[in-house]
This record gives structure tokens, sequence and C-alpha cells, in this order.
């Protein structure tokens, strides 16, 4: 393995140079990643059953129109990553913030469930220009080649947002009904979300650096190695959120309580908060290949001992967590995936193609991941198919490497 030296060409790939990093970026990024994911995605599990209950609507209908939004979100991110790279991150996530104020206003009036499905609709374009694809393409532009360790900090905080959140909207459950519970975190939206925005991210963007240098002229998004890594991260993607939504089933089918099984599920989110505080350091060490390889088939690892272990039960608790942190390196890995490999010039709208087919995935799996479970005879034995997704998706990770691709500045295996 050879490490290519810092050189001009390497400024002008990563789009260095320089250029001032906005001190006032990561803060307000931090604070915007724990409230948008926290109001627009954490607070539905929590008043999912408050919202049945009361609405009468079934909780196939309901979950239906949240898998809609993450659905959404992954096609519009799309055409997201494309403005972003022509106009920066201030228009977008301004206007995203907007539209999730108004979506999560929406829900909270709908009177029936079609406009019930519009709210979440427009939820899905509001997490497309809010979530972490949009905040991560504004680090990577500004920061160059410190980007690792913003989009790790950015990553934490993202972390701390069911923390924040679900025991926030829990508590306000308790006193007000689910409609007004959403309201008042509609209002909490507006007031973080929408100035942080628009005041933070005012700073000029900078002008995308020159594309590789490269024989070959078929669009990168075309490309063998592309195609194969966006299908390996479909596959880890939906492996990895099927597990998460079968983890509690799978502990209570091997005796463990609802509540426990809810404890092992919170722990395996504190271990991908710490999975993330660990990328920094891999990415220093380790090859794009290899960290891609080693990530992908360590999440099928430990599908796989999850569905061959049945117990004691604090063992399984203990493989939850290594899970967690696993899950937590693939996010910074999906996040980095693009410079590693072809630079920062296209990176939200690469980013954008390389990501759906995995968020759509992510949004398929909770319904295959149940659907497939009686079938075939229970979650142990789904898990161990989605420990050979895993395993599948970590072949192709090695098949679709392309050193003459990588970024000048990393490590090539």
């Amino acid at each position: 393995m050879t490490t290519v030296p810092n050189t001009q060409a390497d400024v002008a790939v990563t789009g260095t140079g320089a250029r001032p990093r906005p001190r006032a970026v990561l803060p307000a990024l931090c604070a915007t990643q724990i409230t948008s994911w926290g109001i627009l995605y954490y607070a539905f599990p929590v008043l999912l059953p408050r919202l049945t209950a009361d609405t009468g609507w079934s909780a196939n209908a309901t979950t239906g129109a949240f898998s809609l939004a993450l659905l959404v979100s992954a096609l519009v991110g799309i055409p997201v990553g494309r403005i972003l790279d022509r106009r920066g991150p201030r228009a977008v996530m301004t206007a995203g913030s907007g539209i999730g104020v108004l979506a999560v206003l929406t829900i909270a009036a709908a009177p029936n469930l079609p406009v019930f499905f519009l709210g979440w609709i427009l939820a899905g374009i509001a997490m497309a220009a809010t979530f972490y694809p949009p905040a991560f393409a504004a680090i990577t532009r500004w920061w160059g080649p410190g980007r690792v360790r913003a989009l790790t900090i950015v990553a934490l905080a993202g972390g701390l947002a069911s923390t924040v959140f679900a025991p926030l909207t829990a508590t306000l459950a308790e006193h007000l009904s689910w409609r007004q519970t959403y309201a008042v975190l509609a209002l909490i939206l507006a007031a973080i979300t929408i100035p942080a925005h628009a005041l933070a991210l005012r700073a000029p963007w900078p002008p995308a650096p020159p594309a590789l240098p490269t024989t070959d002229r078929t669009p990168i998004a075309k490309t063998r190695p592309f195609l194969v890594l966006a299908t390996a991260f479909t596959l880890s993607s939906f492996a990895m959120y099927a597990v998460v939504i079968g983890l509690i089933p799978l502990l209570t089918g091997r005796g463990a309580g609802t509540t426990t099984a809810a404890w092992a599920l919170g722990l395996g989110g504190a271990g991908q908060t710490l999975g993330r505080t660990l990328y920094t350091g891999l990415a220093a060490r380790t090859t794009v290949t290899a960290r891609t390889v080693t990530l992908i088939a360590l999440g099928g690892a430990t599908t796989a001992a999850l569905a061959l272990i049945p117990g004691p039960l604090p063992l399984l608790v203990v493989l939850a967590v290594l899970a967690g942190v696993v899950r937590g390196n693939l996010t910074l890995l999906q996040a980095t995936a693009v410079t590693d490999r072809w630079g920062t010039t296209h990176y939200g709208r690469l980013s954008g193609l390389l990501g759906a087919p995995a968020h759509i995935a992510a949004a398929l799996a909770p319904w295959a991941g149940a659907a497939l479970a009686a079938p075939l005879g229970g979650y142990p034995l789904l898990f161990g198919l989605l420990a050979v997704l895993s395993g599948v998706a970590a072949c192709l990770a090695v098949w679709g490497r392309s050193d003459a691709t990588s970024a000048p500045g990393v490590k090539r295996a």
C-alpha cells in the first residue's frame, strides 16, 4: 500500500486551498441535524401508538406513510444534490426547513389518511433537503481534507437526535394530544432550523474543483466501480435496517422482555455513536477498499452472530452494541465514499445517485424483513439471510474497486 502525498493536484481535487472554513457552519449543522432528525424521524415511532388509537387508522397504513416519506427523500435527494453542487446549501436547507415545518403541521392537522400521506410526502422532501446528505455536502466542499473530522462531529450530533427528542416527544405526549405534540414540535423545528440554516450558511460557496483527469469519458455514475459500489451499499443498507427493526422480535423470541429488548436496541444506538468516534482513526490507517470491505463484512458478522447465538441475554446485548458500532462507521463510510474515490467536483449529485437505492432499500427493509420472517421460520433465519446479503455486498465491494479512479491523497489498496 502506498500513500499519495499532498500535491497541487490534491488541492485541486478536494477543493481545499487556503480559504477559511466558516466558523458558524459546524455548530449550526450539529443543532439542525439533532432537531431535524429528532422531529421528522424519531418523533413518529413515539407518537404512533397514540396516533392510531386516536384516529382508528391502522398501524400498517400510518407506517406506510412514514415509509413513503423515506422513499420520497431518496428520490428527491438526486436533484437536491445537483442544486447543492451549483449553489451551495443555504437556499436548499433553509427551504427544506420551511417545508419540514409545513409537513409537520399538515400531519398534525390531517383529518384523514390522504392528507396524512400528503404531510409525509412533504416530510420526505424536507428530509432530502435537511438530513445528512446536504449537510455532508456542505462540509465536504468547505472543509476539504479536514472533512472526516468535521463529518464525524456532525454525525455524532445527529446520533443524539433520538436521545433528545424521543423522551421530549414522550413527555409532551403525556400532557398533550398527538396532534398538539406535533404542533409544538413544528414550532421547535421552525425556531431552530430555519434561522440556523439561513444565517450560518451564508459563507461564499467555493467553486467546484476540476474533475479528476481520466482517459475514460464514461460518466462516473455509469462506470462499473460506481454501479457495483451502489449495489453493495444497497444490499448492506437493506440488511442493516432490517436488523435494526428485527432486533426486538428476535430478542423477545429468545425470552427477553419487551423493555429489556428495547434497552438492547437503545444500547445499540449508543454503540452507533461510539462507532462514529472511531472512524477518523480507521480512515487514516486503511485503504478505501479495505475499510469498505471490512465494515460491510463486520456488519454481516454481527448479524450472523445474532442469528446463531441463542444466549445468554447479556451476550446478545453486547452483540447488539457491536452491531451499532459497525452501523455508526458505515454512516461515515457512505458519506466519504464519493470523495475518497472521485473527488468533490460533483459530490452532491454523485452522493445522491449513490445513496438513492440504499435509502430506498432502508425504507423497504422494515416491511420486507417482517414479511420474510414468517415464511423463513422466524427471525434467527431471517438474520442468517441478512448476513448472507452483507457477505455478498462485501464481495461486490472487492470486485468494484478501481485504483485508477481513487482521489489523490487517499491510500490505495
